[in-house]
């Protein structure tokens, strides 16, 4: 198929459509109820990292409600030594 703009051909077709011939050996071999599904290596360590991920998102939840709860209760003391030195380490590097 070739579309005209204007006066101007386009491209033809690229490529071509092949129709493959039905084989009359559809016969079921022994075995082919069986399905595997076999995943590549880095799709396996995806999934762990992701599981992982999922197990420290949860302990990170955890510790950011009990954080808020001593923030609405009055009782939060931050590590003035830990946020003053990522408060210059923060100014330090961004200039």
């Amino acid at each position: 198929m070739s579309v005209e703009f204007f006066g101007v051909g386009g491209p033809g077709q690229i490529g071509s459509l092949k129709k493959l011939p039905k084989t009359q050996g559809d016969k079921k071999t022994e075995g082919a109820g069986e399905d595997k599904v076999q995943f590549s290596s880095v799709l396996q360590d995806v999934n762990r990292a992701k599981a992982a991920t999922s197990s420290g998102d949860a302990e990170r939840t955890a510790r950011v409600k009990e954080l808020q709860a001593q923030i609405k209760e009055g009782s939060y003391q931050p590590d003035l030594q830990k946020v003053s030195a990522s408060l210059l380490q923060f100014l330090v590097e961004n200039r």
